[in-house]
């Protein structure tokens, strides 16, 4: 047993967060141009399968008040917490049939427009510069009930806008707006910004990196979270791969 899935089990003991542990060997993303404002994300077997898990365990069978927004953040950098974030979006939309908005709210490095094919111009930072509905800043998607709202454009200033208080009002507009929110944030271990998307959300998704996310960081993250009691609801390992072959895996 590797000592990032001990690290899993730990934080689930101590903060009775959700296991939900993520294959990304491989994962795959195709994303088509369509239209020209939505394409298409796929995932391979193994990788849809995991998500399909870590999507019922945090949004479907969470009892009668599930979480509706949602911050997914990586421990440290590279952690592939974009690739988690969107994957999941994707999956949920798929699932159910309220609207679903992804959020790019990794103003550091923000990458989710790249995965469906559609520009980063309009998007958040836009949105709390200006005025309009929300939903006016997002971008449709497919399937059609998935939007993306993605970073917008940046300047110096910029990650100062997410702990203000517009941002406050925007996180409880997208509430009304859209049935799921789901949040890409920095990494917490560099990053405060995941720190106050937490407090605007229900609760975090934290990313480890298998074979790369050091225990003592992972832990130091979580207790920092529930000091500023903000609900750590499931631990992600991603980029885990597998000793055999994907065929013999899904025989097991």
């Amino acid at each position: 047993m590797s000592k990032n899935f001990e690290l899993l089990q730990q934080v689930d003991t101590n903060g009775g967060a959700a296991v939900a542990p993520q294959a990304s060997a491989p994962t795959a993303f195709h994303a088509g141009n369509g239209n020209g404002h939505a394409a298409r994300l796929s995932l391979d077997g193994v990788a849809h399968e995991e998500t399909l898990r870590l999507v019922q365990s945090i949004f479907l069978t969470a009892g009668q008040n599930p979480p509706r927004v949602v911050v997914f953040s990586g421990i440290d950098a590279g952690n592939g917490c974009s690739h988690v974030c969107a994957q999941a979006a994707a999956v949920l939309a798929g699932n159910v049939t309220g609207s679903v908005c992804l959020v790019d709210a990794n103003l550091r490095t923000p990458s989710l427009p790249e995965f469906f094919g559609v520009t980063n111009h309009h998007g958040l930072t836009d949105s709390l510069r200006g005025n309009g509905s929300i939903r006016g800043y997002a971008k449709p998607l497919r399937p059609e009930n998935l939007w993306l709202l993605s970073s917008g454009s940046l300047a110096a200033d910029s990650s100062a806008l997410l702990n203000s208080e517009l941002m406050k009002a925007r996180i409880a507009e997208l509430r009304k707006e859209f049935d799921y929110v789901l949040i890409d944030s920095p990494p917490l271990n560099t990053y405060s910004d995941g720190i106050v998307l937490g407090q605007l959300s229900d609760g975090v998704v934290m990313v480890l990196e298998a074979n790369s996310t050091r225990r003592e960081a992972a832990l130091r993250v979580a207790e920092s979270l529930r000091a500023r009691q903000i609900k750590v609801l499931g631990a992600v390992l991603n980029k885990r791969t597998f000793p055999i072959p994907e065929s013999l895996y899904h025989r097991l």
